[in-house]
C-alpha cells in the first residue's frame, strides 16, 4: 500500500522534528499552532501505531502519535 500526495504545488517550507516528540491527542492543536502558519495552510507528518498519517487524518481518527516533521 503506497499513498502519494498529488497537486501540493509549491512548497514553501518543510522542517524536521528531532527528536521525535510524543503528541498526545488532546495537544494536536497546540502542535498545528506552533509550527504551521494559519490551520488552513500546510501539515504535520506524524507517525502512529496505524502507520504515517498527517495530522488531520490522526485527528480524525482519534490518535496520539511521534511527531516526525511539517511542510506547507
Amino acid at each position: 500500500y503506497q499513498r502519494r500526495v498529488h497537486g501540493i504545488g509549491r512548497l514553501n517550507k518543510t522542517g524536521i522534528i528531532s527528536p521525535h516528540y510524543n503528541v498526545p491527542f488532546e495537544e494536536i492543536e497546540q502542535w498545528v499552532s506552533n509550527l504551521l502558519p494559519s490551520r488552513q495552510f500546510g501539515f504535520l507528518v506524524l507517525t502512529t501505531s496505524k502507520g504515517i498519517m498527517d495530522h488531520e487524518e490522526v485527528r480524525k481518527k482519534h490518535l496520539g502519535g511521534k511527531i516526525l516533521g511539517f511542510f506547507y
